[in-house]
């Protein structure tokens, strides 16, 4: 069997290996516009074709190697992944309005048209319709983001109309993180609950729920939010199973049909409500850490609805469950500073709990002030049988960062017992 990847950058990196497991050879796909911020590893291809923007063209080049499916590895592959799948007729996500599995204005008009709570949303390219809507439905904060970037990328919360104004004219200034230009902006009704994400896979209309995270944010510099760091929820806890029956209906509303989806739902007093969904693996995070706390991951659950696509269908596809507790942590640079070298980072790796970690931006390189997720040094796992010993060594690593951990100079960073840090 054979498998094409459209864009395996981020996440999908590892999905060669993992697809080799079950016995399926992948080959490459890179769209037009891939996300340049995202770690890809095009030696673990054999096949890498590039798309020059006629689907025909690719598609055909697929059908002559004998690809059996096709997925999307990053959010900039979604729309093309639908469309080869079309294109050579196998397992794909139904192509009614494909663009709602990008466009989050769309996407929440067809929640929302299939009876599901939904945020109330506006796209706009005129700041002063999003002062008027705001004003007109008694919204504040609103949140303003790109209509169809990926990540914290620009999302701003906004209290006051000067704020709203400031917010729309970044953004309309800017381009997404696929290098397109923003022309509109979503605002958005700010949903006050949990946030969480839950990470499917799925076959011919099957949903399996593969894992149920909680984001915790904090707040940043000029109105944004961060993710501090994201925790699993215990498989048949009420909000995993609530959780869960929603976001599977989100994916039958957006005709996502086959392969992973990554769905950010706050749970809120009223009940589930979607903040955004992807028709792609979640990002960022390490699978071999995930497989060994949870028993298993979400490339790999993919991996084997391909492979063996009955295991969804039957439900004997493993999902996970809880065997050692994680916590995963995003670095956040409370100032402009350097990224640590390994002498730098001896603190962090003595934390106790400490079992792995990635850096998205290399050491030695500018460390800018965290504000999200593209401005984020990287990010740390701890695990640990005792969940108090995560807290303290989360605890510990923020004071860490507090204290010079980003310094420019060695002497000037915490050593692993720097007076007046606690353990």
């Amino acid at each position: 069997m054979i498998c094409a990847v459209v864009d395996a950058y981020g996440i999908a990196r590892y999905l060669p290996e993992t697809l080799r497991r079950y016995g399926v050879e992948p080959v490459h796909v890179r769209s037009q516009s891939p996300d340049i911020h995202l770690a890809y590893r095009p030696e673990d291809f054999g096949t890498d074709i590039e798309h020059l923007g006629d689907p025909a063209a690719t598609a055909r080049a697929l059908r002559d190697l004998g690809v059996d499916v096709v997925i999307a590895g990053a959010e900039s592959g979604v729309l093309l992944a639908d469309a080869l799948s079309a294109a050579l007729g196998t397992r794909g996500n139904g192509m009614t309005r494909p663009t709602v599995r990008r466009d989050k204005y769309l996407m929440a008009e067809a929640v929302a048209a299939a009876g599901l709570a939904t945020a109330h949303t506006l796209r706009t390219d005129d700041p002063e319709r999003a002062v008027a809507w705001a004003r007109g439905l008694g919204l504040r904060p609103v949140v303003l983001k790109p209509v169809a970037s990926a990540g914290t990328d620009r999302v701003f919360f906004c209290d006051t109309d000067d704020e709203i104004r400031r917010a729309h004219a970044l953004i309309m200034s800017g381009h997404d993180r696929y290098r397109s230009p923003d022309t509109a902006v979503l605002v958005q009704e700010c949903l006050v609950g949990a946030e969480h994400f839950v990470n499917t896979v799925s076959v011919d209309g099957v949903h399996r729920t593969v894992e149920v995270w909680r984001y915790n944010k904090r707040p940043a510099p000029g109105g944004r939010s961060i993710n501090d760091f994201d925790q699993p929820l215990p498989p048949g806890s009420p909000a995993y199973e609530a959780l869960s029956a929603y976001t599977a209906q989100v994916l039958d509303a957006l005709e996502v049909r086959n392969g992973a989806a990554h769905t950010e739902v706050m749970l809120t007093e009223a009940g589930p409500v979607l903040v955004e969904s992807a028709a792609r693996p979640g990002g960022a995070q390490l699978p071999h850490v995930v497989r060994a706390c949870l028993g298993t991951d979400q490339l790999d659950c993919l991996a084997q609805s391909i492979a063996h696509p009955q295991r969804v269908l039957d439900g004997t596809l493993r999902t996970s469950r809880i065997e050692r507790y994680l916590r995963y942590v995003n670095l956040i640079t409370p100032r402009d500073g350097v990224v640590p070298d390994h002498d730098g980072w001896a603190p962090v790796r003595a934390l106790e709990s400490y079992t792995d970690m990635v850096l998205t931006i290399p050491s030695g390189d500018p460390a800018p002030e965290t504000v999200d997720l593209v401005t984020s040094a990287g990010y740390v796992y701890l695990t640990s049988s005792d969940p108090a010993r995560i807290e303290k060594d989360y605890l510990r690593l923020r004071a860490l960062e507090s204290t010079g951990l980003y310094e420019t100079h060695a002497a000037d960073r915490p050593g692993t017992a720097a007076e007046g840090v606690p353990r």
